[in-house]
């Protein structure tokens, strides 16, 4: 599944945002806190986005886009409460719906769910959480089954603080009987815009975004309307396409106040970076200066930049560190780079890198091991000289909307051969996709 791109080409012009993919599945996932009708806009067609679509599906849900990124879902009659090993080995964002079936329905069954292989990531935090709630917990054919009359509001303290746990908890309290406190909570910013929109649904939640989370539980939530915040994680590869081909780019300012990590090292590296609330814009150096990261969550370096940024870090003129703090696996595709001529040393523990820079890279064969690392190589394809082809460009899509046309639209030339068919509503669909707003037929 190929992307073929011409390297030397520097980026120039806007580009548009689209709404967060870790703020827009747990959101997907906390409609099944209602019965009513709910309706999302600002919402990526990327192929995560379509896997949570079928989960819920899977369940009996309506769901369905209506529109360029458009999603409306009703779940009105629930016949399922588990979860199939095919669908949850998909992705990990699929255990975030275990929390809202097991609030309003009582039980949930899942199994251990999958992704991108980036090394150890547990559902523990979910799982104690949801006991000393009261469910019980227990194994069957490798699935976690829980069971709970009705979860009970208590004091939770998180041994980290996971988004996916904090975001799983938040919403399993929303229906428990009394007050749930989460302490050690995750305070990234899509844990607030998931915050916001059960809020938006009725429920009462206080202190997203900070690490302790407060929900008064309420026996009801009603549907709604929202819109989903950018993707600050789009938004700071094109920042990076920028410094890496020596270009400019700019984009709406909304993205501005989650990027400070971000824009705070690409001004040490030497960029220009105008940061206000109607426009982000970063402009490259003639020189590009080395700069170390280590990754930390919010608002420390995200991790899901470590590896477009280490790539960015092969052009500048000197050598800088890279220290990858949460996920054991994360720095694999260093290899791919090293094929494109890149000097990169990396530890025996494999969560430290040394890359010595300048390296003039030189396009190759290589392949997507995850969404970041794809999207890092795609950095390195823009910088390099010649041709490069990227394969398992699925991997890419699970996390990007119509990258390559945004691309081409900056100056780049990027192009997917035939058999690449994107699954786009717009074009070359896996199946047809009618936009309107028909009734939704539920199971």
């Amino acid at each position: 599944m190929p992307l073929t791109i011409e390297g030397k080409h520097p980026l120039k012009g806007e580009v548009e945002i689209i709404g967060a993919k870790n703020a827009v599945l747990p959101i997907m996932a906390a409609t099944l806190l209602t019965a009513d009708e709910c309706l999302l806009e600002n919402v990526p067609y990327i192929e995560d986005i379509r896997n949570m679509v079928k989960v819920l599906q899977h369940l009996g849900v309506a769901a369905r886009f209506e529109g360029p990124n458009v999603l409306r879902i009703k779940a009105t009659r629930i016949s399922k409460a588990y979860l199939p090993r095919e669908l949850a080995q998909k992705m990990r964002a699929s255990f975030l719906v275990v929390g809202p079936l097991l609030a309003r329905f009582g039980q949930a069954r899942a199994p251990h769910p999958g992704g991108c292989a980036i090394g150890t990531r547990p559902v523990s935090v979910d799982l104690k959480g949801f006991q000393t709630m009261g469910s019980e917990l227990d194994l069957s054919d490798g699935d976690y089954v829980l069971q709970a009359p009705r979860l009970k509001g208590e004091r939770l303290i998180l041994d980290y603080p996971s988004h996916t746990g904090t975001e799983n908890l938040m919403m399993a309290a929303c229906l428990a009987a009394g007050t749930t406190i989460i302490e050690n909570a995750s305070i990234e910013p899509e844990v607030i815009d998931l915050a916001n929109f059960l809020c938006a649904m009725g429920a009462r939640v206080h202190g997203a975004g900070t690490s302790t989370i407060q929900i008064e539980g309420t026996p009801r939530l009603h549907g709604a309307a929202y819109r989903i915040m950018p993707d600050r994680m789009e938004a700071g590869t094109f920042a990076l396409a920028a410094l890496i081909t020596g270009g400019s780019v700019r984009m709406d300012g909304s993205v501005s106040p989650y990027l400070g990590a971000l824009t705070n090292k690409m001004r040490s590296a030497g960029a220009e970076v105008i940061d206000t609330r109607e426009c982000y814009e970063v402009r490259a150096p003639e020189v590009l200066m080395p700069t170390d990261i280590q990754t930390y969550p919010y608002p420390g370096f995200p991790t899901d930049l470590q590896a477009p940024f280490t790539t960015t870090m092969t052009q500048a003129n000197g050598n800088s560190s890279i220290y990858e703090t949460m996920f054991d696996g994360r720095l694999g595709y260093v290899t791919e780079l090293v094929n494109m001529g890149a000097r990169i040393d990396v530890s025996e523990s494999g969560r430290m890198a040394m890359v010595h820079g300048p390296t003039p890279l030189k396009g190759a064969q290589v392949s997507a091991l995850d969404i970041r690392s794809g999207a890092a190589l795609i950095l390195a394809a823009l910088a390099a000289e010649g041709s490069t082809t990227i394969q398992n460009v699925l991997y890419i899509d699970r996390g990007y909307q119509d990258i390559d046309v945004k691309l081409q639209q900056l100056g780049s030339v990027i192009a997917r051969t035939e058999e690449e068919a994107r699954l786009c509503p717009a074009a070359n669909c896996e199946e047809p996709v009618e936009w309107g707003i028909a009734p939704l037929q539920y199971q």
